[in-house]
């Protein structure tokens, strides 16, 4: 069959590409904002994952059980650490002067010039060996006396005695002296921590080793030091803890003075020498107090008889002594006087190693702890008055005495002029 042809259809005529829409105005750009720097994206945790069950046919079959409500568990309270107390701090006072004291020294090490002689015996020391001369000569008698009736043991004793002097530098002897006659003990730690830098400050400056002597204590609360025999130093706790190191360091120096200069054990050599005559004369007082009590008891004749017998005794030893017994009446005020010359000599020490201005201190609270007794004795009614014989017998000089030597080395020292 044939088919119809298709309907001729009019032609649209072609008008032409449109025209394009007009541009429209864009936005205008701003600028952007900075970006902030995100905090980092931590993971979250997650649960492990376990491995899966493959699950049994079979669980199917029965029933499963039935959910029972739970019991709500209390919250639990959360406890915090347990922090041990902190013990109360104990304030403590303190052992030395706060250093802005004007006589506070600094202690530094430094090299140390050792001197060439550590020790001597000075014009005060010689002097005071030859005072205690009559006295040894009156112990030697009194030795000598009873080896007429020993025979050659005499002779041993007289020997012994003579030698027993050396026991004056001997450590052991001068320990129990220390402890029995002065009443000095050995420093605790804390003590020794203290004394020893400033003791070594002293020597350093003197030029002197700071082993050859110990250091003592004594328990007592008032300001004193003491040098004796061959190496004992001794001060006060008092003067330890009360005194700022400079002043403590012008204590100890004086102290060294008198074991540089011979004066410690001149004067304990002279003393253990003269203890039997000593002894000898406290037992003839003691006899003739007796004698004379009972020569009382009968009549005056008696009495005339006792003063015979001892006046024969006493022209018999001065005859055969050439009168040096006599002697022994002016010893102690000799000695008195060579001791205070002792005293300023060992001030002079302390002095020229640079505690003059540190002394001068010391000596003004000796004098001001003085006016205080002296007060104290007034208000008491007791008489303070010191007689002229007392104070020629004082091994001390007064303090005006002893700051009028310390003058020269407390004015300022003129620099020398280069021409």
């Amino acid at each position: 069959m044939t088919q119809p042809p298709e309907p001729a259809y009019p032609q649209v005529p072609d008008l032409g590409t449109p025209p394009s829409p007009p541009p429209y105005p864009q936005a205008p750009s701003y600028p952007q904002a900075p970006a902030y720097p995100r905090a980092p994206a931590y993971p979250s945790p997650q649960a492990p994952a376990y491995p899966h069950v493959p699950s049994d046919p079979r669980a199917a079959a029965y029933p499963q059980e039935p959910s029972y409500p739970q019991v709500p568990t209390p919250p639990q309270t959360i406890q915090p650490p347990s922090i041990p107390p902190t013990p109360p701090v104990v304030p403590t006072a303190p052992t030395t002067p706060p250093a802005t004291h004007p006589h506070h020294l600094t202690l530094d090490q430094r090299r140390v010039h050792i001197a060439e002689h550590q020790r001597g015996a000075d014009a005060t020391a010689v002097g005071s060996l030859l005072l205690h001369l009559p006295n040894f000569l009156c112990s030697l008698f009194v030795v000598a006396l009873p080896s007429p009736f020993l025979g050659g043991f005499g002779v041993l004793l007289i020997l012994v005695w003579l030698a027993s002097g050396v026991l004056v530098f001997h450590r052991p002897t001068e320990s129990v002296i220390a402890r029995r006659l002065l009443g000095l003990r050995h420093p605790l730690p804390q003590e020794r921590a203290l004394l020893e830098p400033v003791w070594r400050e002293v020597t350093a400056r003197a030029g002197v080793e700071a082993d050859t002597y110990e250091l003592w204590i004594e328990d007592s609360d008032s300001l004193n030091a003491v040098a004796a025999a061959g190496h004992i130093v001794g001060v006060t706790r008092f003067a330890m803890h009360q005194l700022p190191n400079g002043e403590l360091a012008a204590v100890l120096a004086h102290e060294l003075g008198h074991h540089v200069g011979g004066h410690a054990w001149s004067s304990l050599l002279g003393y253990w020498y003269a203890l039997p005559g000593r002894m000898a004369w406290r037992f003839l007082r003691a006899f003739s107090r007796i004698v004379l009590a009972v020569s009382r008891a009968f009549s005056c004749f008696g009495v005339g008889m006792v003063l015979l017998v001892f006046g024969a005794f006493a022209m018999a030893t001065i005859s055969s002594l050439y009168g040096l017994p006599l002697l022994v009446l002016a010893m102690p005020y000799a000695l008195a006087a060579v001791g205070r010359r002792a005293e300023l000599r060992a001030d002079q020490h302390a002095a020229a190693l640079g505690f003059a201005p540190m002394l001068a201190a010391v000596l003004h609270k000796l004098h001001l702890a003085e006016q205080q007794r002296e007060a104290m004795a007034r208000r008491g009614g007791v008489p303070v008055q010191e007689s002229a014989l007392s104070k020629l017998l004082s091994s001390h000089p007064d303090h005006y005495t002893r700051l009028h030597h310390l003058q020269p080395y407390l004015q300022p020292q003129p620099y020398p002029q280069h021409r």
